[in-house]
């Protein structure tokens, strides 16, 4: 099976808004649910689980109703940080899954993945046991020796920008958090699947992305999604 983990267990405060990000409504639809559709309309995907605010999920089961989100299968709670909530999400596929099962962890709060970009990440799962969503680094990046100033740059062409989707073998991905958690390996801070199993020592492999792809964490990311929105609905009417 392949099995989708979608992350909507943060509140956003950065986006200033008084409910979390994932449930504002874009035209009469909370974020969340694009990219649930995303994942609902995707052939490769078998079942979708939820990992979502404890006091949001009966809005979340609501919703699923209301846009026919059928392969949600598990609406679950979220923990204290990003990563405690992607363990509560592992950890509850115990006794669904088998080994070698493809889970998918994405953020609820990127709703414009390409049906290509991930399409590519579980294919490259399959070959190789893991698969990281990226795309290369095209800014200059210097390495700050204080706050003023500078004499070392990183090679851009030695760099890759990694989000989600991730995919993992279930295996390895179940015995990498209980090993992390025991471990108190990768899971602070801004720790992520990628960087944890990293800190594991665990290889990861790229798979194709997306500009599109990206994460709504302010207002501004926001209104872009809105205007993406926008002109998609009018390029379909012309079409």
């Amino acid at each position: 099976m392949n099995i989708a983990v979608i992350i909507a267990g943060g509140v956003g405060k950065r986006m200033g808004q008084e409910i979390p990000k994932q449930f504002i409504n874009v035209y009469d639809k909370p974020v969340l649910f694009y990219t649930l559709e995303g994942f609902q309309k995707h052939p490769m995907i078998d079942a979708i689980e939820l990992v979502c605010i404890d006091s949001w999920i009966g809005a979340a089961s609501a919703y699923a109703r209301q846009y026919n989100i059928t392969k949600l299968k598990w609406i679950i709670p979220g923990g204290e940080s990003g990563q405690e909530s992607i363990r509560n999400g592992v950890y509850h596929l115990e006794e669904e899954c088998c080994d070698n099962d493809i889970i998918i962890i994405h953020d609820g709060i990127r709703p414009l993945v390409d049906e290509s970009v991930l399409t590519d990440v579980i294919l490259k799962c399959e070959q190789y046991g893991n698969a990281v969503t990226s795309m290369p680094y095209n800014e200059q990046i210097f390495a700050a020796d204080d706050e003023m100033s500078t004499v070392q740059y990183i090679p851009r062409e030695t760099l890759r920008r990694v989000s989600t989707p991730q995919a993992y073998k279930f295996g390895k991905l179940d015995w990498a958090y209980h090993e992390a958690f025991e471990k108190k390996i990768g899971i602070y801070g801004s720790a992520y699947t990628n960087t944890m199993m990293v800190e594991l020592g665990e290889r990861l492999y790229f798979a194709a992305g997306s500009d599109k792809n990206i994460k709504l964490t302010t207002q501004d990311d926001l209104e872009f999604f809105k205007a993406y929105l926008r002109s998609k609905d009018q390029n379909n009417r012309c079409g």
